[in-house]
């Protein structure tokens, strides 16, 4: 996966939260009345509702799988381009940034669910593994440098 991408989907999911943080934090008198009944009517939900908890498991799990796949590129004789090596030929370190990845996607839905961004919880999860999928498939594409 390259830092481009990474980058481009990293800004668009800031950017979809500072939009949608700035929306509901204002109050303008111009909304019509059905639309603010309609979000008052907004459930709210437990954070660990069944449909996080398949998200965050499906975050944890394409986590492993990037762990896999980097792994694989690598014995193939491809390099990482986006940790330093000497992060990703340590298994526990490198281990233990896919865990804090995972964490940090828990984290930041945690937060979205805090502040009553309740879409927006469920939307860094999807992103999460939406580019972690892509990373995944693009590590078992690379052709072998191997002769």
């Amino acid at each position: 996966m390259s830092l481009k991408s990474i980058r481009t989907a990293l800004m668009l999911t800031l950017s979809c939260a500072f939009l949608q943080a700035g929306g509901s934090a204002q109050e303008l008198p111009s909304v019509p009345a059905e639309a603010q009944v309609r979000q008052a009517e907004t459930p709210v939900h437990p954070f660990f509702d069944r449909t996080n908890l398949l998200l965050f498991s499906g975050v944890g799990v394409f986590r492993g799988l990037d762990y896999a796949s980097t792994r694989n590129m690598q014995a193939r004789g491809r390099e990482e381009i986006l940790l330093p090596d000497d992060v990703v030929n340590n298994s526990a370190g490198f281990a233990a940034v896919e865990a804090a990845g995972t964490a940090a996607s828990i984290g930041l839905s945690y937060w979205m669910h805090r502040t009553g961004h309740h879409s927006m919880e469920r939307w860094v999860s999807k992103v999460h593994i939406s580019v972690t999928g892509f990373g995944v498939v693009r590590n078992y594409s690379l052709e072998s440098k191997h002769p």
